[in-house]
């Protein structure tokens, strides 16, 4: 994966398929931190965009036991390291790692997340709504993308 500056993982699965919500961070984590790739985005998608209201992210927990199974596998992670839901993952990835977390603004507004574009009262902070045609642009530009 030398050549992939930009990977893009597409999320279009909702709350009723959690391992793909969960895949979706490991692979962006591991990108960042084994593969050293520049620009690493989550992009939720038309089904996906369920996951973006609050709190549904936080639903998804890391109990103990997914935490030792997780770093068992990573060499220099630690099970006390990982956070207790996806929703305290996510922020990490994003505030710590500079993953980018977006999703498409339409389909918010199709779903009845927001009532309009600008309506950002039920989605999470941390992830960006994009108008079609950024969306359109991020999906166009990525050099790799992972689809869940």
């Amino acid at each position: 994966m030398a050549d992939v500056k930009n990977l893009l993982i597409a999320v279009n699965s909702g709350v009723n398929h959690p391992y793909n919500q969960y895949a979706a961070y490991v692979v962006a984590f591991l990108a960042k931190k084994l593969a050293n790739i520049e620009n690493v985005s989550i992009y939720y998608g038309p089904e996906g965009v369920a996951v973006t209201r609050k709190g549904e992210l936080a639903k998804l927990k890391i109990d103990n036991s997914l935490k030792e199974l997780v770093a068992g596998q990573v060499a220099g992670l630690n099970a006390s390291d990982l956070p207790d839901n996806l929703e305290q993952l996510a922020r990490f990835e994003k505030n710590s790692l500079g993953i980018q977390i977006f999703s498409c603004g339409t389909f918010h507004v199709i779903d009845g997340i927001g009532k309009s574009l600008e309506d950002l009262s039920n989605l999470e902070d941390f992830i960006v709504p994009l108008k079609l045609p950024d969306a359109a642009k991020a999906l166009l530009g990525a050099d790799k993308i992972h689809y869940l």
